[in-house]
């Protein structure tokens, strides 16, 4: 069995446990196998052309983003955000790991 650090207060609990023993915040249990920093690098450095969308698999919206330059920026901007925040997700809709 795995063991994973709770979101809220740090203790190990179960990788599929569907809230913490200790404190009772629930756990994100199907995480995304897909890295968070190289994730949030891609849309820094190569947002613009949706590098980091073709990495999680979203190939059609990573597709749009290259074809419009990331929104002019302002698509880029927006996913930068969500993916520094935490909740951008893959391609299966699996929440990127931080």
């Amino acid at each position: 069995m795995t063991m994973v650090h709770c979101t809220a207060c740090g203790k190990e609990v179960a990788e599929n446990a569907a809230a913490c023993p200790n404190c009772g915040a629930p756990q994100m249990g199907d995480r995304s196998e897909k890295s968070y920093v190289a994730t949030l690098l891609l849309c820094f450095f190569l947002g613009g052309i949706g590098v980091h969308r073709f990495f999680v698999g979203k190939i059609g919206t990573g597709i749009l983003m290259l074809l419009t330059l990331g929104g002019l920026g302002i698509w880029t901007l927006i996913d930068f955000i969500v993916i520094a925040i935490g909740n951008f997700t893959d391609g299966e809709g699996k929440p990127i790991k931080s």
